[in-house]
């Protein structure tokens, strides 16, 4: 079992299973009305049992297939669930919540880090945080309760699912040293060194390139850069998720860039998320709002491969969609952003 990379996913929604246990007719119920409302407010890939009923089944070999395909499983809070999944019901009660329980607790046993990350213990309205399986540690790790069936009251979810945080990490700047540092040596130059500088788009030719990038001059927060890498969409974005790629060979020391959201946007409300993966190694998100540009630095030493990703979230992705949306006079939410001046440092 494994989690989908869903950064560079396209748009596409994760694929969500349900397990919970069948306490009373009350609970599933409750169970089935979150499930609905994650499918169609959060727009989430949600499979639930009550859902497949239409037909006889093996319905281990269903659990398994769900277990396995799902990107994050969400374990439903009760008190039979919790009896269950932790052993204290006997053999012929519950079985469908036991064998699933089962499936968890190896797979957490196998992977702990990556496990924990992808099941996500949830606690719904009058439901309790002991009702929490002893496994999932309900205490101790991140638990989600659900006040009320509102985007608002699942932001704490849809931000484990998605990855993408209110507060993500700024990307870190050169370290400056000791202000003391060398005040008894011999006179040189203050200051961090910094090398040879290239500009990426002039020393290497892209080995892959999204449909809707372009080279050229940008202007974020009223500063020129004239070799940049600009991300922008005519009518409909054929790759919302614009990616350009670079062999480095292992050349160079620093990559530097100013990203940000372009000062002809037709747009200014739009947000912009930038993202660099090194040899495919995901770099903290940058997120960033029209005139507020964001400088960002990486070390590049023994980095093969260069990859940059550049979206705006809220895109309208479907082709016929966003041609229905252009002919009711409304916006598809085109993305308008620039890599400025990318540089390299030898």
């Amino acid at each position: 079992m494994g989690q989908r990379n869903l950064s560079e996913g396209g748009g596409e929604a994760p694929r969500v299973f349900v397990t919970y246990s069948h306490d009373s007719p009350e609970h599933k119920e409750l169970v089935r009305r979150f499930a609905t409302f994650l499918r169609e407010d959060a727009g989430l890939d949600v499979h639930l049992d009550t859902w497949y009923d239409n037909q006889r089944r093996d319905w281990s070999g269903w659990a398994i297939d769900q277990l396995t395909r799902a990107d994050f499983i969400l374990v439903i809070a009760s008190p039979d669930y919790k009896k269950r999944a932790d052993g204290f019901a006997p053999p012929e009660e519950g079985r469908g919540a036991q064998f699933e329980a089962a499936i968890l607790r190896n797979e957490l046993t196998r992977n702990l880090i990556e496990q924990t990350r992808r099941i996500l213990p949830v606690v719904l309205p009058g439901r309790s945080i002991d009702e929490i399986p002893v496994f999932l540690t309900g205490y101790s790790a991140t638990h989600y309760v659900i006040d009320e069936f509102t985007v608002d009251s699942i932001t704490d979810l849809l931000v484990a699912i998605t990855g993408e945080g209110e507060h993500p990490m700024p990307a870190r700047g050169t370290w400056v040293g000791s202000p003391y540092a060398g005040k008894t040596a011999a006179p040189a130059i203050s200051g961090p060194v910094r090398r040879k500088a290239r500009l990426l788009t002039s020393v290497l030719q892209p080995s892959q390139i999204g449909a809707d990038l372009t080279f050229g001059g940008a202007d974020l927060d009223a500063e020129h850069y004239g070799n940049s890498i600009v991300h922008r969409c005519n009518v409909f974005c054929g790759d919302p998720r614009s990616a350009v790629e670079y062999t480095l060979g292992r050349r160079y020391h620093e990559f530097e860039t100013v990203v940000g959201i372009l000062d002809s946007a037709t747009d200014a409300n739009q947000i912009g998320y930038f993202q660099v993966f090194l040899d495919n190694e995901p770099q903290q998100q940058v997120r960033v709002g029209y005139g507020a540009p964001v400088r960002i630095n990486y070390n590049v030493e023994r980095v093969l491969r260069l990859r940059m990703v550049a979206y705006r979230p809220d895109t309208v992705q479907n082709p016929m969609l966003a041609g229905a949306v252009a002919v009711m006079g409304r916006s598809t939410r085109l993305p308008e952003l620039a890599w400025g001046d990318p540089t390299l440092f030898e």
